[in-house]
């Protein structure tokens, strides 16, 4: 009688069965997560974060890794705060951190910039009307894998939580965050 219900405590069913992971930092996650997720990704790569600016510290050669995704095939999506936008001002004053909120978005403007006009790639700023469910949820789709950061009160991006999803099924966890970010994708405006 014992057996089967500690294996079945111990066995994943139902919506849970998503969550790959878990952390209580960003930050926490380790490096070789992130790099792995974007090395495997052949179909979809959408980097829905506000300001997306640690792939280029934290993921190796991430330049060029972008480029070879998306000039193998792979839909390379980077969505992202307006750097002048209302809600950027805001979250600045909220943060107080010296790395601004600007800064971070205007980092990862100057590094796509390096990489040019490449078909393949295509970049966003969230609409005004967007922006505050944007500051506010960071999900970064590979494949069938995500990272989610819901970001809590003051903390910036790396002191809040960090889910890693994996799609199993319709309707599950995956896909909730799946449509928010792509709701969000489709009022945004191109950068340019």
């Amino acid at each position: 009688m014992l057996w089967p219900r500690a294996v079945k405590d111990r066995i994943k069913t139902g919506n849970d069965r998503e969550l790959v992971h878990s952390y209580p930092y960003r930050s926490a996650c380790p490096s070789t997560v992130w790099a792995e997720l974007v090395e495997n990704s052949s179909e979809e790569l959408f980097l829905a974060g506000y300001t997306n600016y640690f792939f280029w510290s934290q993921v190796p050669r991430f330049a060029e890794t972008i480029r070879r995704k998306a000039e193998s095939g792979c839909r390379v999506r980077i969505l992202l705060g307006d750097p002048v936008g209302e809600v950027t001002t805001q979250r600045e004053a909220i943060e107080d951190v010296a790395l601004s909120v600007s800064t971070r978005i205007r980092i990862t403007l100057e590094h796509l910039g390096r990489l040019g006009d490449l078909p393949g790639l295509e970049t966003r700023y969230s609409s005004a009307e967007d922006a505050v469910n944007h500051v506010s949820l960071s999900v970064f789709r590979f494949d069938s894998d995500a990272l989610v950061t819901p970001h809590l009160a003051r903390l910036v991006g790396h002191d809040s939580p960090l889910l890693h999803l994996r799609r199993q099924g319709a309707g599950g966890m995956f896909d909730r965050f799946a449509e928010h970010s792509e709701e969000l994708w489709s009022r945004a405006v191109p950068v340019g």
